[in-house]
């Protein structure tokens, strides 16, 4: 199993892989391909672990309506898609044909194509195009960095009541903590990971999966 994580032991990480269910086998042709194509953009793919956790999470939220900013090569995708099932509807939003040519390909392979919108542009406009009404399940954010808030904004009030947004790489491999660190993503991080803290409309934990994983859950509405 592939784990992004930095967080744990090298010893504590095999044993989390090997008691953890595998990920689609999929997802090791789409880390093969992905890795041929340009070996230093293979880092960005999620590891196999929170493939596994995404695809439970669905499952078990029973999401049928759910969206990605940030495509990239599919692998979060195909998580997405099979844990919601045959009756879910995932919309991804990226701007590259290329990598999502990839995506488009293993898709296929994992039998999830037909559940899968993919819309090819800058992400915020799609959002700023989609109807208020119906409302989003699940959310995942991994994309630019600088561009999280103005996702945020357009996803919240998407949500349904109860529904949940999983922003990725909240912790910058942990450079979220140090105060020497100020490069553009990081900080704009560490705004976002502030704003959603002081957001009363939601409830949020960070988990160190990965490279950070905030869940973010809108909150009922007050009747």
């Amino acid at each position: 199993m592939s784990t992004r994580s930095w967080l744990v032991q090298p010893r504590i990480g095999e044993y989390i892989a090997t008691h953890t269910t595998p990920a689609d086998p999929v997802v090791a042709d789409i880390r093969a391909a992905t890795e041929a194509a340009a070996p230093q953009w293979s880092m960005m793919q999620i590891g196999d672990d929170q493939f596994v956790f995404m695809e439970i999470l669905a499952r078990a939220m029973g999401a049928r309506r759910a969206i990605e900013i940030g495509t990239f090569t599919g692998t979060s995708a195909v998580a997405v898609a099979k844990g919601m099932g045959p009756e879910g509807r995932l919309l991804c939003c990226d701007v590259s044909e290329e990598w999502t040519a990839i995506a488009r390909q293993h898709w296929a392979e994992a039998g999830v194509a037909d559940r899968i919108e993919l819309r090819i542009g800058p992400a915020i406009d799609t959002l700023r195009s989609l109807p208020a009404e119906p409302t989003f399940d699940l959310a995942f954010v991994d994309a630019d960095k600088t561009g999280y808030p103005d996702y945020y904004d357009e996803l919240v009030p998407r949500l349904r009541d109860g529904g949940l947004l999983l922003a990725d790489n909240t912790l910058q491999q942990g450079r979220v903590a140090d105060p020497e660190a100020n490069d553009q993503s990081v900080v704009a991080i560490r705004a976002f990971n502030d704003k959603v803290l002081a957001d009363q409309r939601v409830a949020c934990v960070l988990l160190p999966l990965g490279d950070g994983v905030t869940v973010i859950q809108k909150l009922r509405t007050a009747s």
